[in-house]
């Protein structure tokens, strides 16, 4: 299996990807296709298939901020069982952010990501491939150490309409395994820098955003 960066909206490898997406995630989180195209050049977003074959078989994209010391998973998709797509992809994905910093001469406090609440999107599908039910990735997250950060989390949808998405909980995978609190103004520097790019922001994201402006830490619990 081949672990390839894709950088343009005109590699192949990026439209098989954007259709693999499509057919896993609601489109409230899938970004439209020619709306990559600026993204996808960052050279700061990182955006990898997984290739066996000759045919994309997962992909992933994740970033890392040096300044606030922490990374997050933007997306992970295993489309093929039977293959260690998801060890491969998660294997390679900490190589590449053990690089990043090294370069950047920091040390990781964690990595965020994303996790949708099982018992809020029973009615999709998830592209009926059973490692990518939400039960099945939460559980698997919550084995290589993400928690739950406690707080009602709503994110802007990604269709550029400006709609509240409430179906997740914003999840944190600590270095330090005993850690048990995010400061809330890391949160808050990280949540207002990842969502720059979407203009349209729903007001339950404000509110909430304000409401997290005036705690001190947040509490992380088990997923």
């Amino acid at each position: 299996m081949e672990y390839i960066r894709v950088r343009s909206i005109d590699d192949p490898h990026f439209a098989a990807m954007h259709r693999l997406m499509s057919t896993i995630f609601p489109p409230e989180e899938v970004l439209e296709f020619d709306l990559w195209k600026e993204p996808i050049e960052d050279p700061d977003i990182h955006v990898y298939v997984a290739v066996h074959q000759d045919n994309v078989v997962g992909a992933t994209e994740y970033r890392y901020y040096p300044d606030m010391r922490v990374a997050m998973t933007d997306f992970t998709i295993i489309g093929v069982m039977g293959l260690g797509v998801g060890r491969f992809l998660f294997v390679q994905r900490a190589k590449d952010i053990q690089h990043l910093q090294h370069v950047s001469g920091t040390q990781s406090l964690g990595m965020f990501a994303e996790i949708y609440k099982p018992h809020t999107v029973s009615y999709l599908t998830f592209g009926n491939v059973l490692p990518m039910h939400p039960a099945v990735r939460r559980e698997v997250l919550s084995h290589i150490g993400y928690k739950k950060l406690d707080f009602s989390y709503v994110h802007p949808s990604w269709d550029h309409e400006g709609k509240a998405v409430s179906e997740l909980d914003l999840g944190f995978c600590p270095v330090d395994e005993d850690l048990l609190e995010l400061p809330a103004n890391l949160v808050t520097q990280f949540l207002k820098q990842y969502y720059s790019a979407l203009p349209n922001k729903p007001k339950e994201w404000v509110e909430m955003i304000s409401q997290l402006d005036t705690l001190s830490e947040i509490h992380l619990s088990a997923l």
